[in-house]
């Protein structure tokens, strides 16, 4: 073991993750929730006339609640789970963020597809949608869930479903035409014809 591991391991015996950092956590929500929202009222300062918020009882509830959180361990169990799954969805987001940037038209030449361009707006969606796909398929791979829905489907594989599914996409594709809005094909009907 490295010297950082067996710092991160000294940190988990000390209940670093089990107790300070959900705690924490817990009062820096409930605190900045109660300041926002100015619950406990304000407190009025006689010298310039202006009003503050109730730092101290505002504190207080919020040092009061974290202890409460930490003293239950499912409470714990589910920040702690909550919060590494939000971190992966933020960091899909990220990364997903910084794929579609790279496509966008960075200059006159332009980088690879312009989303404001209406001939290449349909092949920049279906270009997104495949890099959505594919970020989703890797982190599912990451986390061991990708061989499961595979192993599923091969074991579970079954024409009906196949053709059921099919046929949901072709009805939602073909409603997705109909309702689609009028006035933005007879803008590309002009545009063409000038």
């Amino acid at each position: 073991m490295t010297v950082f591991g067996d710092s991160i391991n000294f940190m988990v015996k000390l209940g670093v993750y089990d107790i300070v950092l959900p705690f924490l956590l817990v009062f820096v929500l409930v605190f900045a929730l109660l300041d926002k929202t100015k619950v406990l009222g304000m407190d009025k300062v006689v010298k310039d006339g202006k009003e503050y918020p109730k730092k101290s009882l505002e504190a207080m509830i919020a040092f009061v609640t974290g202890f409460f959180v930490v003293a239950s361990s499912q409470l714990v169990s589910v920040i702690n789970k909550s919060v590494s799954q939000i971190f992966i969805l933020l960091l899909m987001i990220v990364l997903f963020l910084m794929v579609a940037g790279a496509m966008h038209q960075q200059s006159d030449k332009g980088f690879f597809l312009d989303p404001k361009n209406k001939q290449q707006k349909f092949y920049y969606n279906a270009f997104m949608a495949v890099i959505f796909i594919a970020i989703i398929a890797i982190f599912l791979n990451a986390l061991g869930w990708l061989q499961l829905i595979y192993d599923f489907l091969k074991n579970n594989w079954n024409a009906d479903y196949v053709a059921t599914i099919i046929f949901v996409i072709i009805i939602i594709g073909f409603m997705a035409w109909v309702t689609g809005d009028p006035a933005s094909k007879s803008d590309e009907k002009e545009e063409k014809k000038s």
